[in-house]
């Protein structure tokens, strides 16, 4: 067919004005992957609608079961691919050979009275999604990813989480071969408490590190965020 038999009426248009580099990059990849047979058509689909629909709340359950059972948090601590298990989260569905975070290592990382953990990817955006589900837009941006290997406290702070000086802050940088979620510490206040009350309180920003459980904060609400004391932006700007 020609230039000038071609039916531009019937093309497809994209859904949107413009595309990034990446995702050109995305759809040559994928089509490639699967013209090769490395997977299908279908099986991406269901990869990704597997994807999407994942959320933190069996990360926040594996964290009160946690908390309750000292045998549990044993097995958190030192398999906790195994621990995933028991809270329905198999890192190798759907497909058997691989995840939406292709993960080659998961650590939990403990909290202490000392030691606060705060995850970042400082390189772009590495994030344990078979357990937490997408990453936060923010902890893509540029501002989130370089200042808080820096600046953690400040970072934190305009989270609103300030914490005591004694209180060492520890950054993990996840990478292509690792991911990492933050086991918080239990707070005062939840003595008696069940499984699905403690569940409630630990949100998808305690398991990211800025943010700490607490009683009657039961949602991912939008954080009041105070403005970057020390902005990243562009070349020229």
């Amino acid at each position: 067919m020609s230039h000038h038999d071609h039916d531009h009426e019937r093309t497809v248009k994209p859904m949107v004005e413009e595309i990034t580099d990446f995702e050109v990059l995305e759809i040559a990849l994928r089509e490639l992957c699967i013209e090769k047979g490395l997977f299908t058509a279908a099986e991406h689909r269901r990869l990704t609608e597997y994807a999407e629909q994942i959320d933190a709340t069996p990360a926040s359950r594996l964290v009160a079961r946690a908390w309750l059972n000292p045998e549990y948090k044993a097995l958190v601590l030192s398999d906790p691919i195994a621990a995933c298990k028991e809270i329905g989260v198999d890192w190798l569905e759907p497909t058997g050979f691989g995840t939406p975070s292709d993960f080659v290592a998961f650590k939990v990382l403990e909290d202490t009275p000392t030691v606060h953990h705060v995850i970042v990817c400082a390189l772009c955006s590495c994030y344990p999604r078979p357990i937490l589900g997408n990453s936060p837009e923010w902890y893509r941006t540029p501002n989130y990813r370089r200042r808080l290997v820096r600046w953690p406290r400040q970072v934190l702070s305009e989270f609103g989480l300030e914490l005591p000086e004694n209180v060492g802050v520890r950054v993990e940088d996840s990478n292509q071969k690792h991911r990492y979620m933050v086991m918080p510490m239990r707070p005062a206040g939840t003595e008696g408490w069940t499984e699905d009350q403690l569940a409630e309180i630990i949100t998808r920003d305690c398991l990211i590190g800025v943010a700490l459980p607490k009683p009657g904060v039961t949602s991912n609400v939008i954080t009041a965020t105070r403005p970057a004391i020390r902005a990243v932006t562009s070349p020229g700007v």
